[in-house]
């Protein structure tokens, strides 16, 4: 065999290895209507809906998988019936557990499509859905021919290989890549043990040159036959791993499996009027008639209450109990003063007992009459009470008592400090009972309803108490009393609180968790289009309380808009 032969058995190989329609096909071209966006690793599957539910069957070893819902919310249906009209009789599921029901089916072997019926019953609810399974034709791996030569079966291995990777690019290519590459071997075989390297060198260097150029022409589907070319068992047995995945045309595939845990629930959207609310900025106050503060009257030192400590924050009193002392201080001319008046004050009461004994003694004679007696008494208990009062200035401090019942929220009290007349030693808050201050710039209903937001997203319900006359920084200071539970709240914690206003507006309400943010800012839902099909539909929305939002635009009424899950359906790629 000649040179000029083996050119021209390569010059076909590298025709052959040219897909169809490559040669006039560039960008800018339509050869025909794209087929829908599928994905190879989804297993066959059949579904049906109803105002009641959404039934998804997915047929896999020997046997059929039925996934019950609720059409509303997504909710799994535990405990019904499901009776199956298929081509082997009627038969009823057996439960799975979260709405998971399986169901004998040996006709699944058969390949085709396959129509049941399906009767729910679930409590009062009943109802009977049609749906169909396609079982496509299994195709099988070709088998290498035996006897074959060492160095064909080697050429044929790393055929494969190169398909194989030539196959993540464009599958079209692989029958093409392999025909070129045999046919090098063939020209290698005739030409001469010397010219077989060069030869087969060059024909994969081409084909894999005329393999990118057409992977770089698009990814186009020119009607190429796949599974002719097939040298292995294609990918589709993969599928019934069922992952969730996003498909090319943007939708997210999420089995009923995985939407079982991730806990995907969905409500169907209604149109409404809706009062327009504001965000405010606001903090957690305590309620002034269940609050208080203890604070000295007189400067002095502290010290600790008879049971020795000081009470520390969180410490429950009552109304009445000693938290602290305050012992005045004496200057030294003070001190020289009053110990100046307790000598005089001595003094007058020892001349006054002398003065009473005397008169007691005469009295009994009748020398001395009994009122003379009654005025020294008099006059002798009035010196001994200013004593007594003297002394205790001097030693008696002034007791700190807590107002109201409640816990220390606040304590400035170290023992030997010196406490300003005024000054707040110990902060007593009710923890039930608190209120929410913020700040307005609307005028708000005085009998509107309002909730807060904290940062952790939890909600509280509001009761309006007033707003004031005073202007804050151009800013009306308004006051809300916190109804229902108060547990885990603080002092001066910062809320955002949404407040109703005259104003109402038209739209869908939506919990919050059913919008999403995306990469470029823009708010998004995701629709439940199809049993385990979801689309994110872009959307404007505005502020409507604590836990809602209002959708203006974006989406109608009746779609199924993913409430809980939402962001974890945004991660899927």
């Amino acid at each position: 065999m000649s040179t000029r032969l083996a050119a021209a058995l390569t010059a076909v190989a590298l025709a052959a290895a040219i897909p169809a329609g490559a040669a006039h096909a560039h960008e800018g071209h339509d050869h025909g209507a794209a087929p829908p966006p599928v994905s190879k690793s989804i297993a066959p599957r059949g579904e049906a809906l109803s105002d009641a539910f959404e039934l998804v069957a997915v047929p896999r070893d020997g046997s059929l998988t039925l996934y019950l819902d609720r059409f509303r919310t997504n909710e799994p249906v535990s405990g019904a019936t499901i009776a199956v009209e298929a081509p082997g009789g009627s038969r009823v599921a057996t439960a799975a557990g979260e709405g998971t029901y399986t169901l004998p089916a040996p006709w699944l072997a058969k390949p085709g499509r396959h129509d049941l019926i399906a009767t729910v019953t679930d409590g009062d609810a009943a109802d009977v859905l049609m749906l169909s399974v396609s079982v496509p034709d299994p195709v099988p791996a070709r088998e290498p021919a035996a006897g074959r030569p060492a160095f064909v079966a080697g050429a044929s291995s790393l055929a494969a290989e190169f398909g194989a990777r030539l196959t993540r690019r464009d599958p079209v290519l692989v029958g093409s890549a392999a025909t070129a590459f045999l046919l090098g071997v063939m020209v290698s075989a005739l030409a001469g043990r010397r010219r077989a390297a060069a030869v087969i060198l060059a024909t994969l260097v081409v084909t894999a040159v005329l393999g990118t150029a057409a992977f770089a022409h698009g990814d186009e589907d020119h009607g190429a036959d796949r599974r002719g070319a097939a040298l292995v068992e294609p990918p589709r047995a993969a599928g019934l791993m069922d992952l969730a995945q996003r498909l090319p045309d943007g939708a997210v595939f999420v089995p009923k499996p995985t939407q079982r845990l991730l806990v995907l629930r969905t409500i169907v959207t209604e149109e409404g009027r809706f009062r327009r609310r504001v965000e405010l900025p606001g903090r957690i106050v305590p309620d002034p008639n269940a609050s208080g503060v203890v604070q000295s009257s007189v400067g002095g030192r502290l010290s600790p209450p008879p049971a020795g400590a000081f009470p520390r924050l969180g410490t429950r009193v009552r109304k009445g109990d000693v938290l602290a002392f305050v012992t005045p201080p004496i200057q030294a001319v003070d001190l020289s003063d009053m110990r100046q008046t307790q000598g005089n004050l001595d003094q007058q009461i020892a001349i006054l007992q002398r003065r009473v004994e005397r008169y007691t003694r005469l009295a009994t004679t009748g020398a001395v009459a009994q009122t003379q007696l009654d005025d020294a008494l008099a006059e002798l208990k009035g010196l001994q009470d200013r004593r007594s009062a003297l002394d205790t200035v001097r030693r008696e401090p002034e007791a700190l008592m807590a107002p109201v019942d409640g816990v220390v929220a606040q304590a400035a009290a170290v023992a030997g400090q010196m406490a300003n007349p005024g000054q707040m030693i110990f902060q007593i808050v009710d923890p039930g009972r608190l209120w929410v201050e913020a700040l307005s710039f609307d005028a708000l209903a005085a009998a509107q309803e309002a909730s807060a937001r904290l940062a952790d997203g939890r909600i509280l319900s509001l009761a309006y108490q007033g707003s004031g006359l005073a202007d804050r920084n151009q800013a009306i200071p308004v006051q809300f009393a916190v109804r229902g539970d108060t547990g885990g709240l603080r002092i001066g914690q910062f809320v955002t609180v949404l407040a109703g206003i005259d104003a109402e507006r038209q739209g869908l309400a939506l919990p919050r968790a059913a919008i999403v943010r995306t990469a470029n800012g823009q708010d998004v839902v995701y629709e439940h289009t199809a049993a385990e099909r979801f689309e994110a539909r872009p959307v404007r929305v505005e502020p409507l309380d604590g836990a809602h939002v209002l959708v203006a635009a974006g989406i109608g009424a009746g779609r199924r808009v993913v409430t809980e899950g939402a962001e974890l359906l945004d991660q899927v790629r």
